[in-house]
């Protein structure tokens, strides 16, 4: 099991992993356009309607409105990011972990922020206004009628924006929470998919060496030996998510050279990879099952073998691979157990990893020397 990264020496000031500032910041710079937003239709609400009051001044009203929206949004930002480096201060202090803020805990902060902001907003966005627009302002403290309903209008704006915007805020981290735990979901179906893969393969190797035991035992002997290192290969490959498509290119040489043990001459491989391609990701193993399903419903029950080609290329933006054989073709083979098995994981493999956006085809070859072909077609990525 993964161990917890160790906690920082008291007094440590390195830079963390994971911190209350790093999160807070991440959060107001997310949720800047909204606010902005917010505070602009509230700004002009606020002209508006002050306009009405008094009859006269609508852009002198929207600068200072905008002025102290701004100005209270700063401070309610502001002092979440102060007590975000508060909280990061104090555990460096205590010698304990940095922790990151819970995505679903907007509201941290916001409440004295916003206490500051109907406090210390009016005036720092009245004397803003007035360095723009060149007026004298009146002093709050008179509380006049004018003092009144700017207090008003301010306390009434500055907790409408707060909760609008806390509300976005909150409805956008429950979706981000959903999308990880779909991701999560979608990873841990694709480990069992893939730990499903590697008893398929071995079952099927290890049926067809006891066949050969019995009949030529120097070419099970190889066979074994062959066995033994593709094995490692395949441990290794089916614990990575994925690998470059020059290292699935080898690791079917590698199976194909086990397989030309039993089959001898019955069996002709071509592996074609273009060098331009072959640094490409691609999901660990994921040609061996249609790689297997020819051999075993292709070309072991055609009496004279054929050929079997991996190839890879381009086709309009998009990387194509093909599996094709010389077989006895789609349906012609024997039935057998769990023969949709490959052809099944191949599939949901791509679902959990591209969804709609690659696709897997099954089709007799049309090339004139029968067969089949298995197309995978996955976004270039």
């Amino acid at each position: 099991m993964p161990t917890a990264p160790p906690s920082p020496a008291p007094g440590s000031c390195a830079p963390a992993a994971a911190s209350a500032l790093q999160a807070a910041w991440r959060r107001v710079r997310g949720e800047l356009p909204r606010t902005l937003l917010v505070l602009a239709t509230l700004s002009l609400g606020i002209a508006l309607f002050l306009t009405l009051l008094e009859g006269r001044g609508f852009v002198v009203k929207l600068v200072y409105s905008l002025c102290i929206g701004l100005c209270c949004g700063a401070l309610v930002a502001g002092t979440r990011l102060a007590l975000a480096w508060l909280t990061d201060a104090t555990r460096r202090a205590r010698g304990l972990p940095l922790l990151d803020t819970a995505p679903t805990s907007p509201w941290q902060g916001v409440i004295p922020g916003a206490l500051l902001a109907v406090v210390a907003g009016p005036p720092a966005g009245l004397w803003l206004a007035d360095q723009i627009t060149g007026y004298r302002s009146q002093s709050l403290l008179d509380f006049g009628p004018s003092a009144r309903v700017t207090l008003a209008v301010t306390l009434v704006a500055t907790v409408v924006t707060v909760l609008v915007v806390s509300t976005l805020e909150r409805l956008a981290a429950a979706r981000t929470q959903a999308e990880i735990a779909q991701r999560q979901a979608a990873e841990h179906q694709l480990r069992l998919l893939q730990s499903q893969l590697e008893p398929h393969m071995l079952f099927n190797t290890l049926a067809n060496l006891r066949v050969l035991i019995g009949v030529e035992p120097a070419r099970a002997q190889a066979m074994l030996d062959r066995l033994i290192g593709f094995l490692r290969a395949t441990l290794a490959a089916s614990r990575s998510a994925a690998h470059p498509l020059a290292r699935e290119f080898a690791h079917l040489d590698d199976y194909l050279a086990l397989m030309a043990v039993r089959m001898g001459p019955r069996l002709a491989v071509q592996l074609n990879l273009p060098a331009e391609l072959a640094p490409l990701p691609l999901p660990a193993l994921l040609l061996q099952p249609l790689v297997e399903n020819a051999i075993q419903h292709g070309l072991e029950p055609q009496v004279e073998g054929g050929l079997l080609a991996v190839s890879a290329r381009r086709e309009d933006g998009r990387l194509q691979l093909q599996v094709r054989d010389t077989g006895v073709g789609v349906g012609a083979g024997p039935a057998a157990v769990g023969t949709n098995f490959g052809l099944a994981q191949v599939r949901a493999r791509l679902a959990t990893l591209y969804g709609e956006r690659a696709t897997l085809e099954l089709r007799p070859a049309d090339d004139g020397r029968g067969g089949t072909l298995a197309t995978i077609t996955l976004p270039l990525e």
